[in-house]
């Protein structure tokens, strides 16, 4: 039998890294989208071929080959669009490497389980250290030759990575092959069309620190006013000096706004991206700028004051608070989010569960403890095989984004976010927490006490409870106390103070004075806690 899971110690998650907000541009006109789309379809066409020039470069890309595309691009725009159409390239041939080393990594994953399960016997059964055989011979022939489609594409995805050969869709691959199922998806040609053009349209600019209001392509002033330096075949539709074009729309940015203008004013670095949104017809202006990392709080003040546990779910996120004991105080909390529908939908309800959580916590001066989850080598179907709902669950775990929110808007609250470790955290709390903690006015659910188990994780101490001595040994008749108890809090062995006031049953007066001394007590032999128990031997006759 294999030993557990080797735990890995909690910690303190440190800030975002940057700020990203987004505005609609209002009132546009139809000037000014024709121009938007000019330039950004014209800027598209750049970006394009620049990145057909990086890929085709390789492995044996350098800094000569980057001045050399970005000197090319200068020519047909200008230097600053030119240096964010390459920095753009960079960024995403980058990404594409990194989802091509995970891609491997998953067939590599696949080809194991495979290969250990075909050479276990038909119907053998699995442990919980390794899965077993599979269910029949017509399975067992099938992976058998899923086998070797998996081999033969780690091999290719081995060979292009070696040559750093990678695949990349400006616009998305999901939206490029919509283009061969219209009808299922509910569109026409014309609709397509405009949604291909608007994901593949390249309007961003980088910031430039000690610049006018902080970006000199395109800017933005604290009032709103924004303007665009138009690319030089484009400079005749300027409506302004310098080959500017100064859009009729303004932005107030309701969120950050204060953050926004005060780096602007100070001509600090902002990032500016503008895009389309052709299903609602609107136009939105996004700014980022990344952020200085702040000193985090150590864990040992964090956990002063006691946390919240939370257990994270398909439908909600199950909550309890915990003092800094590990006792639970009052009532579980449950607050739930619906996963189904578009994207933005469950992104909005996950936002929403999450403030809610955070501002229970911000009322309680309570820090936040959750799993480190991540399930991208969980939901593979080689490790789960016949178990599609198990699947389906687990990928809708919005582990990732989540985890994003929730550290992003509690560094905005100052609420600290405490990592465990998830191993065990469900098993162990539904065995040594959920029957404890059910009663008759409270049923206690698996998640409620798996959030238990997190929140000790996180303030160190281990999650079983203290066991109870043998019924026969208890001090206080049949009553014994199970609440949980540092080693260093004073009186947590010593006797019960008497209450004040008038009794319900005669108790003789100095009654329990030594209830905890067992040596006092007039009882034969020695007690249990000075050493071994006694028993008398019987008698022979009677």
């Amino acid at each position: 039998m294999g030993g557990l899971q080797e735990l890995a110690a909690s910690f303190v998650v440190p800030g975002p890294s940057g700020v990203a907000i987004r505005d609609r541009l209002k009132g546009l006109t139809g000037e000014d989208e024709k121009v938007l789309r000019l330039v950004g379809d014209l800027l598209s066409t750049l970006a394009s071929r620049d990145l057909r020039a990086r890929c085709a470069a390789g492995l044996e890309h350098d800094s000569e080959r980057w001045a050399e595309r970005k000197r090319t691009l200068t020519e047909q725009s200008s230097s600053r669009w030119a240096g964010s159409i390459t920095k753009a390239t960079h960024d995403q041939w980058a990404l594409a490497r990194r989802g091509q080393l995970a891609h491997i990594h998953s067939l590599q994953a696949g080809i194991a389980t495979i290969t250990h399960r075909l050479s276990r016997p038909v119907g053998e059964k699995g442990t919980k250290q390794a899965p077993g055989g599979y269910h029949s011979r017509q399975e067992w022939f099938t992976k058998s030759r899923r086998l070797h489609v998996l081999e033969d594409r780690l091999q290719e995805a081995r060979a292009h990575r070696e040559a750093g050969i990678v695949h990349v869709v400006r616009g998305g691959k999901q939206l490029l092959n919509t283009r061969h199922h219209l009808q299922t998806a509910g569109l026409v040609q014309e609709q397509w069309r405009a949604r291909w053009e608007a994901g593949r349209r390249f309007l961003q600019a980088d910031g430039e620190a000690g610049k006018r209001f902080g970006n000199e392509t395109i800017r933005v002033t604290p009032d709103g006013e924004v303007s665009l330096r138009l690319p030089a075949p484009m400079v005749r539709l300027a409506n302004a000096p310098h080959g500017r074009y100064v859009l009729t729309a303004r932005v107030s940015f309701p969120h950050r706004g204060e953050q926004w203008r005060d780096r602007v004013s100070a001509n600090r670095a902002v990032a500016y991206r503008i895009h389309e949104d052709p299903v609602r017809g609107r136009w939105y202006l996004t700014a980022s700028w990344t952020m200085a990392p702040v000193q985090s709080v150590p864990l040992e003040a964090v956990r002063a004051g006691g946390l919240v546990g939370v257990d994270t779910n398909a439908d909600h996120l199950a909550a309890w608070r915990l003092d800094t004991h590990g006792n639970p105080v009052g009532q579980p909390l449950r607050f739930g989010y619906d996963l189904s529908g578009t994207a933005a939908h469950r992104d909005a309800q996950v936002r929403h569960a999450l403030i809610r959580l955070l501002h229970w916590a911000k009322r309680h001066h309570l820090a936040v403890a959750v799993e480190d989850l991540d399930f991208q080598a969980e939901k593979t179907r080689e490790k789960h095989g016949r178990k599609k709902r198990f699947r389906k669950l687990i990928s809708g775990l919005p582990t990732s984004r989540l985890r994003a929110r929730l550290v992003s808007m509690a560094a905005e609250l100052g609420i600290p976010v405490v990592a465990v470790d998830p191993a065990y955290t469900s098993k162990w709390g539904a065995q040594h927490w959920q029957k404890p903690l059910t009663g008759n006015n409270r049923k206690t659910s698996r998640h409620d006490a798996a959030a238990v188990a997190i929140g000790r994780r996180a303030l160190g101490h281990p999650i079983r409870r203290r066991t109870a001595p043998p019924r026969t040994h208890r001090s206080d008749g049949y009553g014994h106390r199970t609440v949980q108890a540092v080693p260093v809090a004073p009186g947590r062995e010593g006797n019960r103070p008497r209450l004040p006031g008038p009794r319900t049953r005669s108790v003789p007066p100095g009654c329990g004075a030594n209830a905890v001394d067992q040596n006092a007590q007039h009882r034969s032999g020695r007690s249990a806690e000075h050493g071994s128990w006694e028993q008398d031997s019987l008698p022979l006759s009677l």
